[in-house]
């Protein structure tokens, strides 16, 4: 049986430009990278030995690849603890962010990253 989500696949334009965004911007950590040929993929996280994390493709290569694959991008929701403080920081470095909203699970907001990929993140306590 599955017991967890292990990596998301996220098919991106240009993956040193993402690898930025999420380092630089959203805090993550690159925890490796690896190339076969011309196909290179490099996983990334919020921490060091998270659960879950994201492998960035290049999107141009699978689809040469798989045609057969959907290249779209995933929906994601990440939780933070501290929402007004991260909402705040991307706010002033010129992150694409969507209002705060209640929702009855909790606060969230949407972001882009520099792809205008959008994502949501919600406000969650330990």
């Amino acid at each position: 049986m599955i017991k967890q989500v292990g990596q998301i696949m996220l098919y991106v334009n240009d993956q040193d430009e993402a690898v930025r965004f999420w380092t630089e911007n959203m805090g993550f950590e690159v925890v490796s990278e690896e190339s076969n040929g011309e196909m290179r993929w490099i996983e990334i996280a919020p921490e060091r030995g998270a659960e879950t994390t994201i492998v960035l493709h290049n999107k141009e290569i699978i689809a040469q690849m798989s045609p057969e694959l959907n290249l779209g991008t995933p929906s994601l929701m990440f939780f933070t603890e501290n929402l007004d403080q991260l909402y705040s920081k991307l706010t002033a470095q010129n992150i694409t962010v969507g209002e705060i909203v209640e929702m009855p699970s909790g606060r969230v907001f949407n972001f882009a990253d520099r792809e205008e990929n959008y994502f949501a993140v919600m406000e969650k306590s330990k």
